[in-house]
């Protein structure tokens, strides 16, 4: 069964599982089971071995991922930190003051994720923390929440050129500047911009369809979760102090940010003589993220007793309770983490670039699309859009492409890496989009699709004509009109007030 199409069965039986029982658990570790049975030929004891050494214990044992387990219990402790200090519940109150609409609501929390570039992870779990307690107060459905986090975060990161996916991108690119090639592709990255076009025009035109619609109109109800679990705050975002401030949210927040950039630079080489843009480029991103969280969190603490917000005891008790806030984004992502590693152990990767590189003479012109669809298809597949323009970004430079089409079909990779991470169930930053707005994960995926899709549609076609216009300006116009025309329809015929 090895790098033949049985190697993309188990993560296609997870999510399809997932979406038919919405419980994702268990879905995730089907798969993992049916994988381990493959690989190990259906030998039941095998398999179960498999299971456990080269599956969970394997994916724990990863450097990167040990790094943002870190960094997620920390961020959770930073997180029911401020809410204990009384920052959350101070800005409430000031954005309520200064946001007066849905609208206004929205449009702030897309507004904070693209202004945290950073990394996806840390976009995620912060824009969630700061935008609920206002989002809620809106009566906007977390489903909604969970959207806009998730349409921001990564399509953000990618177009950023100071960013972990940016360092991620040089640092798979072998042989010629990574950095250079990364930031030439952001005009033609068609997924992302388009994605936060979208997010744009869908708020300004109030735009809801699929099942967003009812989580939507559920939400002006006072029912912000439609269906599937209700994620509750619990006891540990309780603000024990009355003295909290907007100054209690806003400064981890920025410490947080300038610690984990201080991080991710000091990894790269920085503080030996690196310059900024190359020490982002060969960063460690797990590495720099937990070390600058665990810096911010001891700077926080020093801050809140300083201030009298907090005890040392409340700041002790928050430890505990911020590690039980993120436990079901951490086991979600263990399991996909393990479903994807013996995903690469069936040889799913080397299947699907065996596939793209038969194909790819002689569809010049169309290979930007193509590129497109594969690079989709891989990452929902498996969940992972680093580990899918890890594969393919190699044999996109190596097929000796013309300067223009090479920046094309490099584009075209990453906004399908994106875009299929942004539609599967199994991502990471999926995953963790669901954990920042306190929304149910299959509740989140099932309201996204749509909108992933249409924005996916329209950048195929962009994609099938900048193969042959290869002009970035041109193609991002058509692109744009074609989104609107697109969404002007969705309003006209397909909504009814």
């Amino acid at each position: 069964m090895y790098a033949t199409f049985w190697s993309l069965v188990p993560p296609l039986v997870a999510i399809i599982l997932a979406l038919i029982t919405k419980e994702v658990y268990s879905s995730l570790f089907i798969g993992i089971v049916t994988a381990a049975l493959f690989i190990t030929n259906f030998n039941v004891v095998s398999a179960y071995t498999t299971i456990f050494g080269d599956g969970f214990i394997a994916s724990l044992a990863d450097a990167g991922h040990v790094g943002i387990l870190i960094f997620l219990v920390i961020l959770g402790t930073i997180v029911v930190l401020m809410n204990k200090a009384g920052g959350s519940a101070a800005y409430g109150k000031w954005a309520q003051e200064k946001i007066k609409s849905r609208k206004g609501t929205l449009l702030a929390t897309f507004a904070l994720g693209a202004l945290i570039f950073v990394d996806d992870y840390f976009n995620c779990l912060t824009v969630g923390s700061v935008m609920r307690p206002v989002t809620d107060k809106h009566n906007v459905s977390r489903a909604k929440l969970a959207y806009l986090i998730d349409a921001t975060a990564a399509p953000v990161c990618m177009i950023a050129p100071i960013s972990s996916w940016a360092a991620a991108v040089a640092g798979v690119v072998e042989g010629t500047d990574g950095l250079t090639l990364f930031i030439s592709a952001i005009p033609y990255n068609l997924y992302s911009l388009l994605t936060i076009a979208a997010i744009i025009i869908i708020t300004l035109w109030d735009i809801d369809f699929g099942p967003m619609k009812t989580h939507e109109a559920n939400a002006k109800n006072g029912d912000l979760f439609t269906s599937g679990e209700t994620v509750t705050d619990n006891d540990s975002f309780q603000a024990v102090s009355n003295k909290g401030k907007v100054i209690d949210l806003a400064f981890p927040v920025i410490i947080l940010i300038a610690c984990c950039i201080i991080g991710m630079i000091y990894t790269g080489g920085f503080f030996d003589g690196e310059t900024f843009v190359n020490s982002f480029a060969n960063c460690d991103a797990p590495l720099g993220l937990s070390m600058g969280s665990v810096a911010a969190l001891l700077i926080t603490i020093i801050f809140y007793i300083s201030r009298k917000v907090l005890t040392f005891k409340n700041c002790m008790e928050a430890f505990p309770e911020g590690f039980k806030a993120m436990i079901s984004p951490i086991l979600i992502l263990s399991f996909a983490w393990t479903l994807s590693g013996l995903t690469g152990q069936l040889g799913a990767a080397e299947y699907v670039s065996g596939i793209f590189e038969g194909s790819a003479a002689g569809l010049t012109g169309m290979l930007p699309a193509i590129v497109f669809l594969v690079a989709i298809f891989l990452a929902f597949s498996t969940g992972t859009s680093w580990g899918t323009f890890g594969i393919l970004l190699p044999i996109v430079v190596g097929i000796n492409l013309p300067g223009n089409l090479l920046i094309i079909t490099i584009a075209a990779c990453l906004a399908g890496a994106v875009c299929g991470d942004h539609c599967s169930p199994i991502s990471d930053t999926t995953i963790m989009a669901s954990a920042g707005a306190m929304c149910d994960h299959i509740n989140h995926v099932s309201t996204q699709l749509p909108y992933a899709m249409l924005v996916a549609a329209v950048s195929f076609v962009g994609y099938c004509i900048a193969g042959f216009v290869q002009n970035a300006w041109a193609v991002l116009i058509i692109s744009l009109v074609l989104l609107c025309a697109v969404l002007f329809g969705i309003k006209k015929f397909f909504i009814t007030e």
